[in-house]
């Protein structure tokens, strides 16, 4: 087997999660352009290795038993302001939303203290307070299986709840261009000083955010939107928050080993005690079955689940 420059063998994956959950690679390595992205990638291929692509470790768990293969963590981290703003995919979304608002620059005001990376947010159209990432995104460079960069238009990106084409058609995200609009610095600074709070106070402890999506409202039955008819948001569009679900059916507080759903926001499971992924795989397993049972709604995972079974 040959290496490459930057490869390492056995590395654990918990300090690269926003969890501070999960058992070694196998193989490791971080890369910084596109060509050292199409090594990486030559590498796994000639050595038959499964790849993991792992931006800013914000929605994704860790088998504790770790990841067979090769992952491969993108820090393309270059950015260029002018009236837009091109980013590569590696850059944490709060320097970015940073780097706007001194900018002077509106559009991304909304993602303040969300974590993760640019690529990332691009991936699973990332969204809060309204806002979602497609709302700016202009165009996306991504590498495709077979080594080559191609550049999607907005129009292209299927982009959809938490979701776009990126996630299905196997190609990395290298960078974006994000097409902003000018605003007041001083109230761009007070908005996303807000969001920061909010997050700060709902996610003090290990966690990934939101373990679940949102369910549309039109997925929910006649019954269970009556009676759930003030908790129904609009973010973007018209969703039932599942923590709302989630607590109802009497799952807020709950602990398994070191992971507990929070009473605060019981879309939120935390590794309040030196948690075990299967420990949060339980709970996640257990408020799907009980959501299921209570209100005929089925939950889907936002966060990425990895190396399990």
């Amino acid at each position: 087997m040959e290496y490459i420059k930057g490869l390492k063998k056995n590395v654990g994956l918990a300090k690269y999660t926003t969890y501070k959950i999960g058992g070694p690679a196998d193989y490791f390595i971080s890369v910084k352009t596109a060509e050292e992205l199409k090594k990486a990638r030559r590498f796994a291929d000639e050595n038959n290795l499964p790849v993991f692509i792992l931006a800013g470790g914000s929605n994704v768990l860790f088998a504790d038993d770790g990841f067979r293969g090769l992952v491969i963590k993108i820090d393309i981290g270059d950015v260029k302001i002018g009236g837009k703003i091109e980013a590569g995919a590696g850059i944490p979304m709060a320097e970015l939303v940073s780097k706007s608002v001194e900018a002077g620059l509106k559009g991304i005001e909304w993602a303040g203290g969300l974590p993760g990376t640019l690529g990332g947010a691009v991936r699973g159209n990332a969204g809060c307070f309204g806002g979602e990432i497609k709302d700016i995104v202009g165009e996306v460079t991504t590498l495709n299986p077979a080594g080559e960069i191609k550049t999607y238009q907005n129009s292209e990106c299927g982009f959809g709840y938490r979701d776009s084409v990126f996630k299905h058609n196997g190609e990395i995200i290298l960078g974006a261009a994000l097409n902003m609009r000018p605003g007041d610095k001083r109230a761009l600074k007070e908005e996303v000083f807000e969001h920061i709070k909010y997050r700060q106070m709902k996610h003090r402890i290990p966690s990934c955010g939101s373990v679940f999506k949102n369910v549309p409202v039109e997925k929910i039955s006649a019954a269970v939107a009556l009676k759930f008819k003030d908790k129904i948001k609009t973010d973007p569009f018209p969703v039932m928050p599942v923590a709302a679900l989630i607590a109802a059916a009497g799952l807020a507080g709950k602990t398994i080993g070191g992971a507990k759903i929070t009473e605060e926001h019981a879309n939120v499971i935390v590794n309040f005690n030196n948690a075990k992924a299967a420990d949060i795989l339980e709970l996640i397993n257990l408020a799907k079955e009980k959501v299921k049972k209570e209100f005929g709604v089925d939950l889907i995972e936002e966060v990425q689940l990895v190396g399990f079974d």
